[in-house]
């Protein structure tokens, strides 16, 4: 998928423009490089257009994985994105949908096993349809 068609995917998906598209993704992809290890941000980056690849970007201090919950996941993107976290949780499924459809689907896979449970009512919607969550 190319730059373009994930930011039109992401603005239909949360009635936004183009342009907020383009923060509110920022935001998810910012937290969720927090939160998975620097190795799968890595895998991911490469799957994704090159301009999503910068929020993407390990540092020594998201080189580890940091162990927050869902909860704590929508609280950051909402902050990031100058949003209420009723938004954000909708902002966070349609930027994982919009993963989903542009990465393989074992990349989806090693990105949803490094979450934890409580992740699972914002990333199942994205998953193939009678796909659950599998637990190492």
């Amino acid at each position: 998928m190319n730059y373009d068609t994930f930011v039109d995917q992401v603005a239909q998906r949360t009635g936004t423009s183009s342009q907020r598209a383009v923060e509110l993704i920022q935001a998810t992809l910012e937290t969720l490089a927090e939160r998975l290890t620097g190795g799968e941000v890595l895998d991911l980056a490469v799957q994704l257009p090159e301009p999503l690849r910068l929020p993407l970007r390990p540092t020594p201090a998201t080189e580890a994985a940091q162990r927050f919950g869902g909860a704590e996941f929508v609280a950051r993107v909402a902050v990031r994105a100058r949003i209420d976290e009723s938004a954000a949780r909708n902002v966070v499924g349609a930027v994982f949908t919009t993963i989903r459809e542009a990465v393989t689907g074992g990349e989806f896979d090693e990105l949803v096993v490094q979450l934890p449970r409580d992740y699972r009512d914002m990333v199942e919607p994205a998953m193939a349809p009678g796909a659950t969550l599998r637990r190492r």
